[in-house]
């Protein structure tokens, strides 16, 4: 992604962070820091990065919790719920009427995001007959998706012979998430775990045949398990 982010693709990003890991807790030693982490998935330097945490700090849209971790103000959660809501609608928006692929409208989407006001998005989301999700699974209602998320799990945490439905893609990699379209890995898909070690790919059964799923990308499909 390019340089240059906005106030909102900064918070867009420590919203994906903070759920549904939760609060941003101490990191464990040799984990990335929060600058590292955004800026990873933003594509900018960490200075690039942390230079825009303080100004989110200054404006008073993350705090810095006991362990000097970043929280989301209550005002930044709600700004980044909104950003987050927007992005989801214009992706519907690009699949449901302009024909673009879930992959392609999610590059699209961010490009599109700051030309739509709170009014127009309400009014695409209207036109679209209320949309609960986006083309790649995550919640339209972010209280909704908050609430959803102990029922899923990364399809890294899967033992051998559970079976499960994709819900969720993470998006933020957009190589990676072309990669799960191209592979048939798409929200709604079953599949079942036919063989896990730590650290190692994963093969998983899906449509009569089995992938071979990275560890990268299978801690970015978030499943249903099977009950």
């Amino acid at each position: 992604m390019a340089q240059g982010h906005s106030i909102d693709e900064y918070l867009e990003t420590i919203y994906f962070l903070a759920f549904p890991i939760g609060e941003y807790r101490p990191q464990a030693p040799g984990s990335p820091t929060l600058a590292a982490r955004v800026a990873e998935m933003l594509g900018v330097s960490r200075a690039s990065a942390g230079e825009m945490l303080k100004r989110l700090e200054a404006e008073g849209l993350i705090e810095r919790g006991e362990h000097k971790e970043a929280l989301l103000t209550e005002d930044g959660l709600a700004r980044a719920e909104r950003v987050v809501r927007k992005h989801r609608i214009i992706e519907r928006m690009l699949t449901d009427f302009m024909g673009y692929t879930a992959a392609e409208a999610h590059v699209h989407a961010d490009e599109l995001g700051d030309t739509f006001s709170e009014e127009m998005v309400d009014r695409i989301a209207e036109r679209l007959g209320g949309p609960e999700r986006c083309p790649h699974g995550w919640p339209v209602d972010t209280t909704f998706e908050q609430a959803e998320n102990p029922e899923l799990a990364p399809l890294a945490e899967l033992e051998p012979g559970t079976k499960a439905t994709i819900v969720r893609l993470a998006e933020h990699d957009g190589e990676l998430l072309h990669w799960f379209y191209d592979q048939g890995l798409e929200p709604g898909r079953e599949l079942e775990v036919r063989s896990a070690a730590p650290g190692d790919a994963m093969t998983v059964a899906v449509d009569g045949g089995e992938r071979t799923v990275a560890q990268k990308a299978a801690a970015g499909l978030f499943v249903r398990p099977a009950a």
